[in-house]
């Protein structure tokens, strides 16, 4: 499986080399949802180490909501950064095999990009990768994923990501 990388030494705009933006991490996360349903929680956990190839960590609730019934603490999703290979990996998967399986898909959109030069993208449900059976439709979460990459702005982030392959809608 080929790597993402930049396909010639500089892009056009860069003098150096290293003046190319680079991507840094990944950052996939999910939320969990229902606090009553004990679950939920494993199968979003054992989803995400499948999907990504790595175990995912539990991430807590910053402040207590009382109509949630939910205290500062409470495991409210889950959280796996990728770095190097399997980022990598799990980035040609995402482009090349999940995004072409989902319904109706004509692109991703170029607005998802911040100020900082980082790119997030929501997928809605997690059936679009391989790695997790259909046999449980009911159980279908989305998750967000950021690429965190080191361009200085919007711009320079999409002709980046657009020159690694990335499918942007028109």
């Amino acid at each position: 499986m080929e790597t993402l990388k930049v396909k010639s030494k500089t892009l056009p705009g860069y003098k150096n080399p290293m003046q190319v933006p680079r991507i840094l991490k990944a950052v996939v996360s999910a939320g969990v949802g229902s606090f009553k349903d004990k679950n939920k929680f494993k199968i979003v956990l054992d989803r995400l180490a499948r999907i990504t190839g790595q175990k995912a960590s539990p991430r807590g609730a910053k402040v207590s909501i009382a109509t949630f019934k939910s205290r500062e603490g409470d495991i409210v999703g889950y959280q796996v950064t990728l770095r190097g290979q399997r980022m990598h990996d799990f980035l040609e998967k995402l482009i090349h095999i999940a995004l072409p399986r989902t319904k109706d898909f004509r692109g991703i959109s170029a607005t998802a990009a911040d100020e900082m030069g980082n790119y997030t993208l929501g997928i809605k449900e997690n059936t679009i990768f391989p790695e997790t059976t259909d046999e449980e439709l009911k159980d279908v979460f989305g998750f967000a994923v950021t690429i965190v990459t080191t361009a200085k702005s919007k711009e320079e982030v999409i002709k980046f990501l657009t020159h690694l392959g990335f499918p942007f809608s028109k």
